[in-house]
């Protein structure tokens, strides 16, 4: 195994590195900006390399400074985390150049899923389901052909990157002309790429996604499903697992189906398939995160697997140490993300953390980047952490969560926990009408 391991990320994510590779016995390095000089990650890792100044191109993305800092400590392997570099396959390359070892996939199959257009090719050629959609990007005109002969509603996307940005559903050949420049450039000034595409889209669908783990000799399997569909601005709020709308049918099928996605592209390591569900349970690939997700708590959960150690296995050449069917699910987990953001107008909220409180108990899991007296800053995410409990059963699930919200508290600042105590509340989360409109829908 390792000696030491790189955490090229910041946060909550790099104290989950950090915890695991503390228990195994491998030595940390934290990177930080000067923004994080004093952060949770950067005192819990053995050692610590600061980067550069507070905004993330001139830190935490500068891919020489952080395999400088990994050559400079001695590290022998690299975790990216999720966010940041952890999907630029130029990263991945730069750190296998240095002759260290990248806790992820080749950088090949990176950039295959980098692209969503090319990502749908592929899938299409091998059979996983995919949206209607134009084959390749299209400027304007040709977006509103498109949309004219496959019918309105359609979605405006992005073909690189993520988090919502660049992606619209337009309702009309006005409304399309009308944002179509727009969001090419915002796709433009955040990934560098302003290629769209359309797609025809699918009403009311389920976000549903699936856990994948390949080593590195071919052998694969899926850590059952996850339902990420209370979402603001094509943003994940709350997600959980399993489904409740997902049978053993659909469960096993989609599964399947992200074996082969991710089979095509020659993956390894850990990463989830992304599909949207329509009402009648026929699936469509959305995308692949070739990554750790941020929900990956909730199948560590109904699984009692540990992610992270997995992944750390796989790089050091491991076989999956376990079949399919040697797969548990146990339970049900739900999992809220804490934003510092004001619940009203939905706008990050930086500012102090006076006080913060975590809720404890049974069943009830915090992963957290932040601390009473931490400065969530305007440079980046304004996620400050994760709530995540399981339980027997779902409704047992939603009752533990709601009694682990009623504790949490965070002071000096704005959160989103009022929204969330509402949803977790509502009699519509506990029917598990969680179609990916359930905010707009019911708040």
């Amino acid at each position: 195994m390792f000696r030491k391991v790189l955490i090229a990320n910041r946060g909550e994510i790099a104290r989950r590195v950090i915890r695991t590779c503390q228990r195994l016995g491998i030595a940390t390095v934290a990177v930080y900006s000067d923004a994080d000089a004093d952060a949770l990650h950067v005192r819990e890792a053995d050692e610590a390399v600061r980067i550069g100044p507070p905004p993330v191109a001139q830190s935490y993305l500068q891919v020489n400074a952080i395999v400088q800092a990994a050559r400079d400590t001695g590290a022998d392997a690299v975790h990216p985390g999720y966010g940041l570099l952890s999907e630029q396959p130029a990263f991945a390359r730069a750190v296998r150049e240095a002759g260290i070892k990248f806790i992820g996939p080749s950088a090949d199959a990176i950039a295959a899923m980098g692209s969503k257009i090319a990502a749908r090719s592929m899938m299409k050629t091998a059979g996983v389901p995919i949206v209607p959609g134009t084959e390749g990007a299209v400027d304007l005109a040709e977006a509103l052909s498109f949309a004219e002969q496959i019918g309105y509603p359609v979605m405006l996307k992005a073909a690189h990157g993520g988090g919502g940005i660049g992606m619209q559903v337009v309702h009309n050949a006005d409304e399309l002309s009308k944002v179509f420049t727009s969001n090419q450039s915002r796709a433009k000034a955040y990934f560098g790429n302003g290629e769209m595409f359309v797609e025809k889209v699918v009403e009311s669908p389920r976000h549903i996604e699936i856990q994948v783990l390949f080593d590195e000799h071919g052998n694969g399997v899926f850590l059952w499903e996850r339902e990420c569909s209370v979402q603001r601005r094509h943003q994940k709020v709350i997600e959980e697992a399993p489904s409740s709308f997902v049978d053993d049918e659909l469960r096993q099928a989609m599964g399947q189906a992200a074996l082969k996605a991710a089979q095509t592209i020659g993956y390894s390591n850990a990463g989830t398939v992304e599909f949207l569900v329509d009402s009648a349970k026929q699936f469509y690939f959305l995308e692949m995160n070739t990554r750790l997700q941020v929900e990956h708590p909730v199948t560590e959960m109904i699984t009692g697997l540990d992610l992270v150690e997995l992944q750390l296995q796989i790089a050091d050449g491991a076989l999956l140490p376990f079949a399919q069917s040697d797969v548990p699910l146990v339970g049900h987990a739900i999992e809220c993300r804490v934003y510092a953001e004001d619940p009203e107008k939905m706008l990050p909220s930086p500012g102090t953390i006076e006080q913060l409180t975590l809720p404890t108990g049974e069943g009830v899991r915090n992963d957290v980047g932040v601390e009473s007296g931490s400065k969530v800053t305007p440079y980046y995410d304004p996620m400050i952490g994760k709530l995540i409990v399981h339980a027997p059963s779902r409704s047992e699930a939603i009752r533990r969560m709601a009694d682990a919200l009623s504790s949490y508290t965070v002071t000096g600042i704005k959160t989103n926990l009022p929204l969330l105590r509402k949803v977790i509340d509502s009699d519509a989360f506990a029917r598990g009408d969680t179609t990916t409109d359930f905010l707009h829908k019911w708040f």
